[in-house]
């Protein structure tokens, strides 16, 4: 579940929100996007940091943190680290990448307070043997049909005062200026515009999808939580990139090319291929102007005492 709704974000749900995957359908390999999911979430790291410095402020001492969708777990693993005395554990539908997540808690130090659990949402929940404090949903309810419904089942698992954290919305990344001397001026735009349309349909071919009005509070109070809050953080990444960022714009743009090829112009795709070519003096590789930045949005409510 990884996108960025803007940009397939997170953790899984790392998506980056780009919503381009490496399909021309809607179906996501999670497992094949393993590798982009953990190099995006690392890339994004600073952005959870203070995600989750914020968190701290709201929650107190949690003694169970729940990861809903949680991929890789490079975002399971920054919450062992910033809440030491809790229990994380990582929970998704994929095994592989909660192989990952296992191994990178192993590297961490972290392994005596983490766990994993395999299965779809939201019925894996049911397996839970303790009440979350904190349960966090990274860019993973958009990929639920029905999410008023997994909405309700996350709320229901919740401890007594325990926070429900979901991270849907912000902005779509930007990587370059509007004009970049070759092409059109706009190009990222109108990409972004495509990837509107790449979300839509993958929302509408979900099992049981439901339309819902993205009012994230007012769901969040429908299901029985109360307090909403919600704050954006930003991912500031300036010209000129970092051989990490390059690499990842790169995979950014590679997967646009290969998802939205049938619906993009002539010229945009024309464009595409140059910023794509190690050779070309204009593409992502070489380009001096290259940056990134982008905004992640976090909601919470709390289940009543």
């Amino acid at each position: 579940m990884a996108h960025d709704h803007h940009h397939a974000d997170t953790h899984k749900h790392t998506h980056d929100h780009t919503h381009a995957h490496a399909h021309s359908d809607t179906d996501i390999d999670w497992a094949e996007m393993a590798g982009h999911l953990e190099s995006q979430a690392e890339l994004f790291a600073p952005l959870y940091e203070s995600a989750l410095s914020w968190l701290g402020k709201e929650v107190t001492e949690p003694g169970l943190i729940v990861d809903v969708g949680s991929g890789p777990g490079v975002v399971s693993c920054l919450f062992a680290e910033v809440f030491p005395g809790a229990r994380v554990l990582a929970v998704d539908g994929s095994e592989p990448l909660l192989d990952r997540a296992r191994a990178r808690a192993e590297r961490l130090g972290v392994a005596d307070r983490f766990g994993v659990l395999a299965g779809e949402l939201p019925g894996a929940l049911d397996e839970l043997d303790y009440p979350a404090d904190l349960l966090w949903a990274g860019h993973s309810l958009h990929h639920l049909g029905d999410q008023r419904a997994a909405l309700t089942a996350f709320a229901e698992r919740l401890a007594p005062g325990g926070t429900l954290a979901i991270l849907e919305g912000g902005l779509p990344s930007r990587f370059l200026p509007r004009d970049i001397g070759i092409g059109r001026p706009g190009l990222q735009a109108r990409l972004d515009a495509l990837q509107e349309e790449w979300f839509a349909q993958m929302r509408a071919e979900l099992p049981g999808s439901v339309a819902e009005t993205e009012d994230w509070p007012t769901l969040l109070s429908s299901v029985g939580l109360k307090y909403a809050r919600t704050r954006s953080f930003l991912i500031d990444l300036p010209a000129p990139a970092s051989d990490r960022a390059r690499a990842y714009a790169v995979e950014i743009f590679a997967r646009f090319r290969d998802t939205l090829t049938d619906d993009l112009h002539a010229e945009d795709r024309a464009t595409l291929d140059r910023l794509l070519d190690p050779a070309d003096p204009a593409s992502l590789h070489r380009r001096s102007d290259l940056f990134v930045l982008g905004a992640r949005t976090v909601h919470t409510a709390v289940r009543p005492a």
